[in-house]
């Protein structure tokens, strides 16, 4: 067990820390330092996805934490990218803008390593912003967002104080400062959204993905009974089946043109 963020108890974080293998890759989308992304490599026939880690969008949690979910991405057969972002307090129109180039460019710069399409995941404070994405900036070729315990109803996780504070320290401000980045409030996406989320996440709790799904009623909500916060980006955890269902469920659904539907 592990104490949250928000001081409470939670699940086994061991995964953030676990040693896992190098990246295959260290792809660049931009100029800047953190304008990287590690990359495991797949199969080419598979859609390209794109993790986006989590945090509570706070500077010492980086994409390292998701190198042994990408490893088990990759070991599903899909190519699986986790780009890094900035993270300064006060300043969150800095991760906005390193989340839209890292999207519009990744598919790009690994053309040849996937199949045309992209599934764009996010975990926790990555959750919010890959539903953020969704809705504004999606990647060229994206048929689906993945939502992992996100935090999702960012005026919800500022009244609760979720992350100890982390939504104003993000922010600069209160949650209603900025209701262009609470996706519960944002246009719904126009590819599908699948939520998964631990009914014992206790950092994240499950009420922030049942907010969103009841604001944006055609996306999904896929609760994954006893599991935690960081179960869901572990590979040795009983619900990674789960997660991966997800992400080729979304491949299953949309082809973008000149590439053939799954088979």
């Amino acid at each position: 067990m592990a104490v949250g963020h928000d001081g409470g108890v939670t699940d086994d974080d061991s995964v953030l820390t676990r040693p896992a293998p190098e990246p295959d890759v260290v792809a660049a989308y931009g100029p800047g330092a953190e304008d990287v992304a590690d990359v495991q490599l797949g199969g080419d026939d598979q859609p390209l996805v794109i993790v986006l880690h989590g945090g509570f969008w706070r500077r010492e949690y980086d994409r390292t934490h998701l190198r042994a979910m990408i490893h088990g991405l990759a070991a599903e057969g899909f190519t699986a990218a986790a780009p890094e972002y900035r993270r300064v307090p006060g300043r969150p129109d800095a991760a906005l803008e390193d989340v839209r180039v890292a999207l519009r460019i990744l598919p790009i710069e690994l053309r040849g390593r996937h199949d045309g399409r992209v599934v764009v995941v996010g975990h926790s404070a990555g959750g919010h912003l890959a539903l953020w994405a969704a809705s504004v900036a999606p990647a060229p070729g994206q048929v689906g967002t993945v939502a992992l315990a996100a935090v999702a109803d960012v005026g919800g996780a500022d009244r609760e104080r979720l992350g100890d504070g982390a939504v104003e320290a993000f922010l600069g401000g209160p949650a209603s400062s900025r209701p262009d980045l609470d996706p519960t409030r944002m246009v719904s996406a126009i590819e599908p959204v699948t939520l998964l989320h631990g009914t014992e996440d206790h950092v994240v709790p499950l009420r922030q993905s049942e907010a969103y799904a009841a604001a944006h009623r055609e996306s999904e909500l896929r609760p994954l009974p006893g599991a935690g916060h960081f179960a869901l980006v572990d590979p040795l955890s009983a619900v990674w089946p789960s997660v991966v269902e997800a992400v080729r469920d979304m491949a299953a659904r949309r082809t973008v043109e000149g590439v053939p539907g799954p088979t």
